[in-house]
């Protein structure tokens, strides 16, 4: 099988709605409505890449809305050299945003700190509600995040930081 078949699908329903997708998308000010872009990201990438694109983008938006709502404990620029706790959490999150549970993944024994991370996650509830593209066959998708605590005790999302700053940056 040559590579063009491998890319693109022979079924000429398949190509049309792409191209349908494609005009519709230019002609509507060039932006691609939700279904036509998964509709083209499986297409090109697989449905289960496409999925994962479509987990990554809502696990981007509950970082920024978690940042949003605790805005006062975020440490703006980039995270120190040396961290005082890293704390990964997962959570489980139902299709209208709730958060179902919550725990610590990992951690280096700071209390306070994991207190924190749960602390603001459960703070920022309801969460934005999934895509249903995301959502297993229970209604939920489970999501796991880093808490960058600097010794300040502000921390940074680790979907969004910047990276770390170098031994010998003051910033």
């Amino acid at each position: 099988m040559d590579m063009a078949r491998r890319i693109v699908p022979s079924c000429p329903i398949a190509i049309a709605l792409a191209a349908l997708a494609v005009i519709a998308s230019c002609l509507g000010g060039c932006t691609e409505p939700p279904a036509a872009k998964t509709f083209i990201q499986s297409l090109y990438l697989g449905p289960e890449k496409a999925k994962q694109i479509r987990a990554d983008d809502y696990k981007t938006q509950v970082a920024q809305h978690i940042e949003t709502v605790n805005a006062d404990e975020i440490t703006p620029g980039r995270p120190q050299a040396m961290l005082r706790s890293v704390v990964v959490v997962t959570f489980v999150v139902d299709r209208n945003g709730k958060i179902l549970r919550s725990s610590v993944f990992r951690t280096n024994g700071d209390d306070a700190a994991e207190h924190e991370a749960i602390t603001t996650l459960r703070r920022s509830a309801p969460l934005p509600p999934p895509p249903s593209t995301v959502l297993n066959a229970a209604g939920q998708v489970e999501l796991m995040e880093g808490w960058l605590f600097n010794t300040d005790g502000h921390f940074q999302l680790q979907s969004l930081a910047a990276p770390q700053q170098d031994g010998g940056d003051s910033n």
